[in-house]
């Protein structure tokens, strides 16, 4: 049984999440889900959803086999408890493979680390973007 594991914000769950787990699942056999709490985002904007609302919409995806929230300080914490066998990166995260693949180990995770190469390009295919179209039509902006 290969387990799989996606991470990230998932703040306005979008087309783009969806390819991104669908990519993900069919690199093994089950896929786990860790959505980042709150605290622990600070390479970009804070959510909007907060974070157990953005944990129940994963959960409620049929191709996620488990969704939970990440640890408050430690990141690698519930990796060591899932016991991935591949960590999908998603197109656009931002880390860095061999880098992390490194960090894992360094941790005890014996895991690969795959980048998904799929990206879904449509207008409101981000979450940056849902949130532009909607600032737009209330005549605001960003």
């Amino acid at each position: 049984m290969v387990r799989v594991l996606a991470t990230g914000t998932f703040d306005l769950l979008h087309p783009g999440h969806l390819l991104y787990f669908s990519e993900a699942k069919a690199l093994g056999d089950e896929l786990y889900v860790i959505v980042a709490r709150d605290s622990m985002i600070n390479h970009k904007p804070k959510p909007i959803i907060p974070e157990g609302q953005r944990l129940a919409m994963v959960q409620s995806l049929r191709i996620v086999d488990k969704a939970l929230l990440g640890d408050e300080q430690d990141m690698f914490k519930p990796l060591r408890e899932i016991k991935p066998d591949i960590v999908a990166l998603g197109k656009n995260q931002f880390f860095q493979e061999t880098e992390l693949e490194a960090q894992l180990r360094a941790h005890g995770i014996n895991a690969k680390v795959v980048r998904v190469q799929s990206f879904k390009q449509c207008e409101l295919c981000s979450s940056a973007a849902i949130i532009r179209r909607i600032l737009e039509r209330n005549g605001l902006s960003i």
